[in-house]
């Protein structure tokens, strides 16, 4: 059976989306709610991973900060941002955490290429990253990169929420206030950033024709 989606009009508090996604996690497992894929925006906050370090938050004071148990470092969560919270029963789809992780990230990469961007994994950093050759080079010379989707997960009793966030029009100066999940030698970008009119809509269109083709 195909996971209940649901939009979020408005942005939702990042504490009230966390307390009705352990609801819906703990409805799941019992057995008496479906899987589902919800799509939202936040306020402007950051949150921090059970592998954040405290010297990647370079300014406390500029938005709320929320710890949280997903994996993962810090990260931004904004108005223009498209959060993608994954709630699956990964019984019947593998129990294996890495390969979900995997899944996550060509679920973003299909999705991308439905708008002609080419979204590209690399070693060690988990996300989906766009070469932008046009630029100046990072620091060490080569082509720089940016990171257009953040992904982090937890599971309990094999069922996933958090999930991922794709960037289509967040205010990217917001990101300066940390290390985007500890990383300090590459940058962030959205799909207007690249010189795309896309729409949440024009995304979650997208995400939905594409979650068949990864998941099944």
């Amino acid at each position: 059976m195909a996971p209940e989606w649901q939009v979020f009009d408005g942005l939702v508090p990042y504490e009230e989306a966390c307390e009705r996604m352990e609801a819906r996690v703990a409805g799941i497992s019992a057995g008496t709610a479906a899987e589902a894929i919800w799509l939202l925006e936040h306020p402007p906050l950051y949150t921090a991973g059970t592998s954040a370090r405290p010297d990647d938050l370079t300014d406390p004071g500029r938005f709320p900060v929320h710890q949280t148990r997903r994996g993962g470092q810090f990260t931004y969560h904004g108005p223009g941002q498209r959060v993608v919270y994954t709630m699956l029963d990964l019984t019947h789809r593998g129990r294996d955490v890495r390969r979900f992780v995997w899944q996550l990230e060509d679920w973003v990469i299909r999705t991308l290429d439905e708008f002609n961007v080419k979204g590209e994994r690399r070693v060690g950093r988990v996300g989906v990253w766009v070469v932008r050759p046009q630029l100046a080079p990072s620091p060490s010379g080569a082509p720089r990169e940016d990171k257009i989707a953040a992904i982090g997960v937890r599971i309990r009793r094999w069922i996933s929420f958090h999930g991922l966030a794709i960037n289509v029009e967040p205010d990217l100066t917001h990101y300066d206030g940390i290390v985007p999940c500890g990383i300090a030698d590459h940058g962030v970008t959205s799909l207007v950033d690249l010189g795309l009119p896309v729409s949440m809509a024009d995304l979650d269109v997208a995400l939905e024709r594409t979650f068949p083709k990864v998941f099944g």
